[in-house]
């Protein structure tokens, strides 16, 4: 079995691998990454490992990030101190989910479901390929930032204001206020139709799981609009489309070739 490693911390990371080592002796450790940056890169330029051991926090970011950049069709078991981040890290297909400190037998756990399912899928004619083939559909779907599906979840309960700061006061803003929900600086932050900024204590990701999809589409990963702050769509190259907001947002906000459909079905609902 290969493994990619990816853990920010050194001690941590080297912990990690001798307990590899002390639980599949035949495991090797084929890569050690630091970043999402890093990551990726690594993804992007070797050959799939049969394991992802990933670290949720990392230096430049949370690791769903490398989601949104490269195609990971490689199991993946989560490590974390903070368990918020359960049901993220099963959205985006993970074998499992281990809190830190890493105890050896939850890893030995891990790597025997891993080894569990592999015997499952390969019993059933075509089993290996049919799976990874809904894998790497399941996380190509991720990839595009988790975006709100146009359609709601039956029964979804989606929030329908925010908290937020100014000096040392603290005050509502409802979402029939909000035109957009933007990203800068690997912070997030809410637009007001009135032209209000206030940040937010929420990941772009965690946004789109708490707006309804009905009212809220994520044009890419720094933008999340309300359906009433769409000002005009221009056909852009390859297929793209130029989305003018309003209140104006200072930058350009392009919609990718991929989910320019979804958003044009999104639009005439």
């Amino acid at each position: 079995m290969t493994i990619l490693l990816i853990e920010d911390e050194e001690a941590t990371a080297r912990r990690l691998r001798r307990m590899v080592q002390d639980v599949e002796p035949t495991a090797v450790v084929v890569g050690t990454t630091v970043s999402v940056e890093e990551s990726v890169e690594w993804l992007q330029t070797h050959p799939k490992p049969d394991l992802v051991l990933m670290d949720i926090e990392l230096a430049d970011g949370q690791s769903f990030e490398i989601f949104n950049r490269v195609a990971v069709t490689s199991p993946v078991i989560f490590t974390t101190a903070y368990d918020e981040y359960a049901i993220k890290a099963f959205r985006v297909n993970s074998i499992d989910y281990l809190l830190k400190p890493v105890k050896e037998d939850d890893l030995r756990n891990a790597l025997g479901k891993l080894q569990r399912m592999r015997e499952a899928l390969l019993e059933q004619p075509d089993g290996l390929k049919a799976s990874l083939a809904s894998l790497l559909q399941k996380m190509a779907a991720s990839a595009e930032g988790n975006s709100a599906s146009p359609t709601a979840n039956a029964g979804q309960v989606y929030r329908d204001r925010f908290l937020v700061k100014q000096g040392q006061r603290l005050f509502s803003v409802s979402l029939d206020e909000v035109a957009y929900f933007f990203s800068r600086n690997k912070l997030s932050f809410l637009k007001t139709r009135d032209e209000h900024e206030w940040m937010v204590d929420y990941t772009m990701d965690e946004l789109s799981a708490m707006l309804n999809p009905k009212r809220f589409f994520r044009l890419n990963r720094q933008i999340i609009a309300e359906l009433r702050a769409i000002d005009k769509v221009n056909l852009y190259f390859n297929g793209k489309l130029k989305v003018g907001l309003r209140p104006v947002f200072d930058e350009e906000v392009i919609v990718s070739r991929e989910k320019a459909g979804e958003f044009k079905s999104w639009l005439g609902e």
